[in-house]
C-alpha cells in the first residue's frame, strides 16, 4: 500500500505535485513544499552557498574532470555533468580550498560529500548502457546536495531524499540559486525509499546498510538499476549494483567504498 498524500499536496499521475525541487538517507518521506528558487524559512540551518577563493573558474573543474578520465570515467554525459556542477558551493568555506581534490569532506551532522571519483563512478554505473538522459531517479541521502545536483544533468527527474533535517535544509539552501527544474527534495526515511515516485529508472545510495533494502527493490522499474554500498562481511563494504529484469534481479559486487552507515527514522 502506498503512503497517503501528505497535506496539502494534490497527487498528479505517478507522483505528487508539489515537491519541491533539490536529503543522507532518509520514516515516511514528508516533501517540501517550497520551490528551491525560494529562500529557506527562517530558523533553517542551511548555509549559504560559498563563493570566490578563485573556485569559480571553470579550468579547476577541467582539471578534477581531466584526472576522473585518468582514473578510468568515460562516459561523456557524467564527465559534462562533473564539469557543470560546481563542487566548492557545497563544502564548508573553511574546507573550499580543497573542494576539487579526490577526497570526501565533512558536511556536518556525521556525514561526508563523496569524493568526485566515487560520485563519477556511480553516476556512471547508473548511467550504463543509456544513451540518453535516465528517466526518473531516486537518491537516498541527499546530504549537502551535491551529487543531486550532478544526477540532475543525468535524469529527467530526480528524487532526493534526506532523514536528517539539518542537511535537508542545507542542501535546499545550497541548490535554491541553481533553480534546478527536475530536483525534487524530501525529507524523510530513505529506508522505505519513495513509493509515491516508483517505479524509478534508476535509485542511488550515499550509505550503506547490512543489505540493500527491499523496498528500494520493489520500487525500481524493470529495466531499472541500482547502485548502492553494502556490507559484503564482517568490516566489508563494497558498491553493489542490482538489475532488474522481466526474468528477475541479478546482483554484482564491485570495489571496496566506505560510506557512513544506513539508518533508519527522521531526525
Amino acid at each position: 500500500m502506498k503512503p497517503p498524500v501528505p497535506a496539502g499536496t494534490r497527487p498528479r499521475p505517478g507522483f505528487p505535485a508539489s515537491l519541491a525541487p533539490g536529503g543522507s538517507n532518509g520514516q515516511g518521506a514528508s516533501p517540501s513544499k517550497r520551490p528551491l528558487v525560494r529562500a529557506a524559512s527562517s530558523g533553517s540551518s542551511a548555509r549559504p552557498l560559498t563563493t570566490g577563493v578563485g573556485m569559480d573558474s571553470q579550468a579547476v573543474r577541467a582539471a578534477m574532470v581531466r584526472k576522473l578520465e585518468a582514473q578510468g570515467v568515460s562516459n561523456p554525459a557524467v564527465l559534462a555533468a562533473m564539469q557543470a556542477v560546481e563542487r566548492h558551493r557545497f563544502v564548508d568555506s573553511a574546507l573550499v580550498n580543497q573542494a576539487y581534490e579526490d577526497t570526501s569532506l565533512p558536511i556536518g551532522l556525521g556525514q561526508t560529500i563523496s569524493k568526485p571519483n566515487v560520485v563519477a563512478r556511480m553516476a556512471e554505473l547508473l548511467c550504463h548502457g543509456h544513451t540518453d538522459k535516465l528517466g526518473r531517479v531516486l537518491e537516498i541521502g541527499t546530504g549537502c546536495g551535491y551529487q543531486a545536483a550532478v544526477l540532475s544533468h543525468l535524469s529527467r527527474e530526480v528524487y532526493s531524499i534526506e532523514r536528517l533535517r539539518g542537511l535537508h535544509e542545507r542542501a535546499r539552501e545550497n541548490l535554491r540559486m541553481l533553480r534546478i527544474a527536475n530536483l525534487h527534495l524530501l525529507l524523510g526515511d530513505g529506508m522505505l525509499g519513495y513509493a509515491r515516485g516508483a517505479p524509478y529508472a534508476a535509485i542511488i545510495a550515499a550509505a550503506g546498510g547490512e543489505d540493500v533494502p527491499a523496498a528500494w527493490v520493489d520500487q525500481l522499474a524493470v529495466g531499472g538499476r541500482l547502485v548502492a554500498p553494502a556490507a559484503t562481511g564482517p568490516g566489508r563494504q563494497n558498491l553493489v549494483v542490482i538489475d532488474k529484469t522481466a526474468q528477475g534481479v541479478s546482483r554484482t559486487v564491485l570495489e571496496a567504498v566506505h560510506f557512513v552507515p544506513l539508518k533508519s527514522g527522521i531526525a
